[in-house]
């Protein structure tokens, strides 16, 4: 028996050498070690040897591709030996003792093919049929009519095929897009081309291109030194294991391990793999619903531009195109097939790839309006683009590209790399064209808004002349290159600012007009470009809640410019009081509670007589009441406070306004320890330890005015009792809060308090520094009393 401890660290060759000696080995003791069944009267005299069985390898071993830590499928064959089920144990029971697992069976050659022409993945599967030891006519019968089975079957067995990788793509996602790939499963992964190649068995399309070959190995290696890392099974990329497959695989910047270099070759792989299966199951799907005289009939080739035409479900070159004298060809077919909802067929794209000239720059205004008109179809133009980018065409056109081309992103907002994320934004910004009055520089600009991405340096900052610098060489003019960059530089701007400051202050609203340069058109062009932006990421992105804040914003500043405001622009589209629906205590003490749907949620408004830490109080009981809270404001009047919260239920369920009101008085009177219950609540929920990432704290002075006099920003792992637990921070150190803005990324939270000092003055670097140290408690669990402070959090 070989050293198997040994195998994980040998080359896939040598790995299947070693395994295939093993086996061989197996069999041959169990042929000799097996007695033959006495000679029946008249019959012939039984066979000794391996005549009439073959040990045949399946799946990974049959491909000569056993992954370290992998699993053998075997198949012993036979023509009706009468001893092979004890042939078979003494093959088995050697393996099992060994530790490897094992899937195996025992088939004559006319059962595997029933079971193959039945069941798809057992067909697949005996498509990698490989001899291992014994009769080699009996493994080539098994193949030749597993084979022919195959393509019989195929009209019935492919459509499942198709199906299976479709689902499984739906639960796993594809492997282009995916920061923790399963190299395996994932659409575009290794099975992508062991179905590649499957469906070329069917001699329904030509075999996988060399070039497809080159990316499954290296998807291969990836998954062999991931397995070697981690000494088990198992396909899925993690993120604690990528820098050290990216060391072993020579993924290496500046002398550290580059794991997003891995995770982008690992994207460019997956999406090659992709977008030949995708061309590849268009093509079964024709040849399996072609008619028998189909092949006979003229196809019909109807114009759509000059020089290309729609041919079937495809664009292809009309007769008389010239695409070695016709720069603005590319563009020209692929608007065309993008408004026709179609793809330019792969001949044409390889006659485009090889053909087309440099496009002059700056661009003719044809190219120009060729290329605005292929982002304005939407979303049929997202697979058209794909084409382009994989055949090389859009880094001809834009060599900017190839340095976003597949670039992961790690924020877990983000549903894309960084190219792809531009495509869909261009999509989802085609469907608000209507609502501008430049859609051309809206288009761009979506395409463009985060190509800062691929140099060093804040994003927005680098892209800004990198998107100018494009849109002088697309034949913009220069005002209107100048204003692409303007888009560029501040796409964050409105989303930032509407989440994160209060948008009642007039400060805010004087900050984002002196930003855009009192511009009403960037004004609206920024609206547009967050929303096709925020569409693109994910949802949780771009909520309702946020596109109401992100549009109230926009009336604010649209009437602060003189433009024409919206109906609500003198309202705060949320945190504004409502009627209380319950009362509790008695009159000079009164608790009240409304509740009211708004956008994305539920607004809850208390009213309660003023005291020191209401607010953290306040926030307690929202929080016991599983109610994320994503906005607040307090106002007191006469010793009486109205807080209104913007929340939004964790599980589900609206706020009961008699439950919140007996909380509130319960936590005012102290009958309720808010403390002790969130800490239970965290234990039960398992919420309290959250990642181990230190809080970040940040002031900024300079963008309030009235009555806060800073705004302090927190960022810290969410947990249940957060804002509970920094208001109270807050407090206890003498700060009033006036309104906060709660944002959670992902794991974190982002929260942002407008906060009044008890003289009215600017704090302090002395009381800065306090209630840093109170904050940072505060975000690990500790709860202040700002009772005992003398403080409050509340203005009164």
């Amino acid at each position: 028996m070989p050293d198997l401890g040994s195998l994980p660290d040998l080359s896939r060759a040598e790995r299947v050498r070693v395994l295939d000696g093993w086996l061989g080995g197996l069999l041959a003791d169990a042929v000799a070690g097996t007695p033959p069944p006495r000679q029946r009267r008249g019959g012939p005299p039984p066979r000794t040897g391996a005549d009439g069985v073959a040990l045949v390898a399946v799946g990974s071993l049959g491909r000569r591709e056993p992954p370290p830590h992998g699993d053998l499928d075997l198949v012993l064959v036979h023509d009706g030996r009468p001893e092979v089920a004890a042939l078979a144990d003494a093959v088995w029971y050697p393996i099992w003792d060994a530790g490897v697992r094992l899937d195996h069976s025992v088939r004559s050659v006319a059962e595997a093919v029933s079971v193959a022409s039945t069941d798809v993945k057992a067909g697949l599967g005996l498509l990698d049929a490989r001899l291992v030891a014994g009769d080699a006519g009996l493994a080539g019968a098994l193949r030749t009519a597993t084979l022919a089975s195959w393509r019989q079957s195929a009209g019935r067995l492919l459509p499942q095929l198709r199906d299976l990788r479709r689902t499984r793509a739906r639960q796993v996602g594809e492997l282009a897009f995916l920061l923790e790939p399963d190299l395996k499963e994932a659409y575009g992964g290794l099975r992508e081309g062991q179905v590649l190649r499957a469906v070329a068995a069917a001699q329904l399309v030509d075999e996988p291109s060399a070039e497809v070959e080159a990316v499954y190995a290296f998807l291969l290696d990836v998954r062999d030194e991931l397995r070697r890392r981690t000494g088990r099974p198992g396909d899925v990329l993690v993120r604690q294991e990528q820098r050290p497959v990216a060391a072993a695989l020579g993924f290496v910047t500046d002398g550290a391990a580059d794991e997003d270099r891995l995770l982008r070759e690992v994207s460019l792989a997956g999406r090659r793999l992709a977008f030949v299966a995708d061309d590849t199951w268009r093509r079964v799907e024709a040849a399996l619903v072609r008619r028998p005289r189909a092949r006979y009939r003229r196809i019909r080739r109807e114009p759509l531009a000059e020089g290309v035409v729609r041919q079937g479900d495809e664009v292809v070159l009309a007769r008389d195109a010239r695409p070695a004298a016709d720069p603005g060809l590319l563009l020209r077919g692929a608007a065309a097939a993008a408004r026709e909802d179609l793809l330019l067929s792969p001949y044409t794209l390889r006659v485009l790839a090889v053909h087309s000239p440099p496009v002059p720059e700056p661009w003719p205004a044809e190219v120009r309006w060729s290329f605005l008109r292929l982002l304005a179809s939407g979303r049929p133009a997202v697979p058209v683009i794909e084409q382009l980018d994989q055949e090389g065409l859009l880094a001809r056109l834009l060599p900017e590209w190839d340095r976003v081309r597949s670039l992961p992103q790690r924020h877990p907002w983000h549903r894309y790399t960084v190219d792809r994320h531009l495509v869909e934004a261009a999509a989802a910004a085609a469907e608000l064209t209507h609502d501008v009055d430049r859609p051309d520089l809206l288009l761009v600009a979506a395409l463009l808004h985060d190509v800062g991405k691929g140099w060093p340096g804040d994003h927005s900052v680098v892209g800004e002349p990198v998107a100018a610098g494009i849109a002088a060489r697309m034949g913009f003019s220069d005002v209107d290159a100048a204003t692409l960059g303007t888009l560029v530089r501040h796409h964050l701007l409105l989303p930032d600012t509407a989440v994160r400051r209060d948008i009642d202050d007039p400060a805010t609203i004087d900050r984002v007009a002196a930003t855009i340069g009192g511009d009403a058109q960037v004004l609206q062009l920024l609206h547009a470009l967050a929303q096709a932006d925020g569409a693109a990421t994910s949802s949780s992105a771009w909520s309702p809640w946020k596109a109401h804040l992100v549009a109230h914003l926009v009336a604010r500043v649209q009437a602060r410019l003189g433009g024409a405001p919206s109906a609500d622009a003198d309202a705060d589209p949320v945190l504004h009081p409502t009627e209380p629906s319950v009362r509790a205590a008695g009159a000079d003490g009164a608790v009240t509670v409304g509740v009211e749907d708004v956008a994305d949620g539920q607004q809850v408004t208390i009213g309660a007589p003023d005291r020191p830490g209401l607010f953290s109080r306040l926030s307690g009981v929202l929080a016991l009441n599983q109610l994320d809270v994503r906005a607040a404001k307090v106002n007191v009047v006469d010793g009486r406070a109205t807080a209104v919260f913007a929340v939004r239920p964790r599980f589900g369920r609206a706020p009961q306004p008699t439950i919140l009101a007996d909380a509130v008085r319960a936590a005012l009177e102290g009958t309720l320890p808010l403390a002790d219950r969130l800490r239970q609540r965290e234990a039960d929920y398992r919420q309290g330890t959250g990642r181990a990432t230190a809080p970040r704290i940040s002031w900024h002075d300079s963008e309030v005015s009235g009555e806060a006099t800073s705004i302090v920003e927190v960022r810290a792992a969410d947990r249940a009792g957060l804002l509970y637990r920094l208001t109270a921070a807050l407090a206890a150190e003498g700060l009033d809060v006036t309104s906060a803005r709660i944002e959670t990324l992902g794991a974190d939270a982002a929260d942002y308090f407008y906060v009044v000092s008890p003289t009215g003055e600017r704090i302090d670097a002395g009381q800065r520094a306090r209630v840093e140290t109170a904050l940072v408690a505060a975000t690990r669990g500790a709860v202040p009393d700002p009772a005992h402070s003398g403080g409050g959090d509340t203005p009164g």
